[in-house]
Order: C-alpha cells, then structure tokens, then sequence
C-alpha cells in the first residue's frame, strides 16, 4: 500500500509527538548502519564495526569520508551517537547534517550540525546552521562551546524537523529552537532531504577564520558515530509519495509538537546563556538589519559582546573580515 503525501506527515507528526514526549531518542528503534545508510567517499577511511551498529570515519592526507542515508525523508527525528577525534584538531571539520543538494543544485535545504576543531588546549566547538531554497547568502549559524569534552566519550546529537520549527539537541538537552515565520518565505527548509555525515578539511574557515589549518603530523583524524536513528518519512522526491509510514500509528493533526517543554526551555536557556559564543541575529557587521525572524533578546546581546565586542556592536575598531564557510568541500563530497 502507498501512503499518500499528506497521510505522511500526518501520521509522522502524531510520531514525533511520541518522541518529544518520550525523553527522545531513548524509546526510538536504533538502525543498524547497512540498513540506514551507504559509503559516500573516502574508500577505506569508512569502516564499519563488527557488530554493524557503529562506524568510524577518519581524515588523513589522501582524503576524508562521509556516508549518507539511503532514503530522503521530509521531517522527522534523525540522531546518532558521536566520539570526536582528540588531540590537535584545528581545521578539522565533523558534519552531521540533512542537505538535498544533490537533487536541488540552485535552491537546496539544509540543516547542520558542524564540529569544528580547534589547537591543543582549546576546546571543540558545535555550530549549527540553516539553509531554505538555496539561501546560502543569509547564513544562520549560530556557535556553542560545551560542557564536555566531546572527544572523550559518545554523547547523542539529534534533529528534530517538522513543518514548522527545527530543534537541535545535545545528549537531550536543546540547545535551539529554530521557528518557522511567515516573513522568511522559503527560508525555511521544506523539500525532502537525506542524512550526511562527513569529516573533511576545512583548513581555509574552520579555525580562527583559517588561522590555524589542519597539521596531519597528528593523522588519521578518526570520528566514530553509532546508536543511529532515521526516524522519518522516507519519501520519493518526484512521486511526493511514500510507502515508509508506520500505517499503524493513530493519531491526527492535533497530535503535532507544540515545541519545547517549560523544563527543557529552562535548560535550553541554561545552555545559551553559558555556552553560546556566536548568533547571526546579533551579527552587526553581517547584517546592518537582523533578518526578519530574529527576536532579539538584550541580556543574549551583551553576554555575545564579550566573545566579540566589534562584531557584536561594542566597539568601532578595525576588525578583520570574518570568513564565511566555504561549501566547496561539502558539495564535492555530495557529488562523489
């Protein structure tokens, strides 16, 4: 049986509701790698462990390597175990991200999670970001230290996407909440994507704007990644069909997330106010105008002005251009 489009995300949006409600990821089936994902690049620097439940990709000076969901899905929950490489790390570059640009060239949709590493002594930092309909020129990055050491162990980083917001998570915890508004038109990502998750060279951007690039003295650059969730609904981009849905699920429209929780967003707020480093919104020498989504919060202003008294509106001295992520590398590795 075929399940229709709108059947679809009706029937995924009753699920997701279970999902918010059920502490996330720790009710949810986890996928074995062969039957959720495939090799993307990087030859023999993907392996796939014994068990079949987890992989490591790694980064040396022939290549990187990625792999990438064997479906598309339009919304869902899409999460995954990570253990990030230890050491010197600057210029090194983890990404677990959706992007349907192998099929849209000009107008794809994405949602990141970017690790980027750092010097010997300095920490790992998360960024994550969104793009709608190839809007690659209004970036909507926002950057996070964090309150663990991400190479010493697993911790979970999920995606949570309907058709109205978008919330990243750290090992439960969100960390933000990325509503959709009707000034940001089609911004907001909306057309079906896959699940990618690479490390790469990311010499040029990734640390103190390219300051410091990848030393492969320190080679292989090795991320493992396991407990995989694909909880979406995989559909077909030109049918805009899918026979994926669990028709077993009741539920109806009602049933969509509200958002996130008071306790979470006491947690969420927690988190921003002691980790966040960078938010485009506040970005004066980006945008002379904050996009139209952007709500901005006084106290979240200054607290941004400590890491970045210029760019965040403290002071009038020179400032060096910041330096936007190249997404060469990330295109080539969706074309191999």
């Amino acid at each position: 049986m075929v399940v229709s489009y709108t059947d679809c995300v009706k029937l995924l949006a009753f699920s997701l509701f279970v999902v918010a409600a059920s502490g996330f990821y720790r009710n949810m089936p986890l996928v074995p790698f062969d039957e959720g994902y495939t090799h993307l690049f990087g030859n023999d620097n993907l392996v796939v462990h014994r068990d079949g439940k987890s992989v490591h990709l790694s980064l040396d000076e022939r290549t990187g390597s990625g792999f990438v969901s064997h479906d598309l899905y339009l919304h869902g929950f899409f999460s995954a175990s990570i253990k990030l490489p230890a050491d010197y790390t600057a210029g090194v570059v983890v990404a677990f991200y959706m992007s349907n640009g192998d099929i849209f060239e000009k107008n794809h949709d994405e949602i990141d999670f970017e690790f980027l590493g750092n010097i010997r002594g300095k920490d790992w930092r998360i960024q994550t970001n969104v793009y709608g309909n190839g809007s690659t020129n209004i970036g909507r990055e926002e950057r996070y230290n964090l309150w663990f050491d991400p190479s010493d162990g697993f911790h979970q980083y999920s995606i949570l996407w309907t058709d109205s917001q978008i919330i990243f998570y750290v090992d439960s915890i969100p960390i933000r909440e990325f509503k959709r508004t009707a000034s940001m038109g089609g911004d907001f990502p909306s057309k079906p994507m896959s699940l990618y998750a690479t490390i790469w060279d990311g010499s040029d951007w990734a640390t103190n704007g390219g300051k410091y690039r990848v030393n492969y003295k320190y080679a292989p650059y090795v991320t493992e990644f396991s407990d995989f969730i694909l909880h979406g609904c995989a559909v077909d981009p030109i049918e805009q069909s899918s026979s994926r849905c669990d028709t077993t699920t009741q539920g109806s429209e009602e049933s969509i997330p509200t958002g996130v929780s008071p306790m979470q967003r006491i947690k969420m707020d927690n988190f921003r106010t002691k980790h966040m480093t960078y938010s485009y919104c506040y970005d004066q020498i980006r945008y002379k105008v904050p996009p139209s989504e952007c709500v901005i919060n006084p106290l979240e202003s200054q607290r941004l002005k400590v890491y970045d008294p210029v760019t965040f509106g403290g002071s009038r001295h020179r400032h060096g251009k910041r330096h936007h992520r190249s997404r060469v590398n990330r295109s080539e590795a969706n074309a191999i």
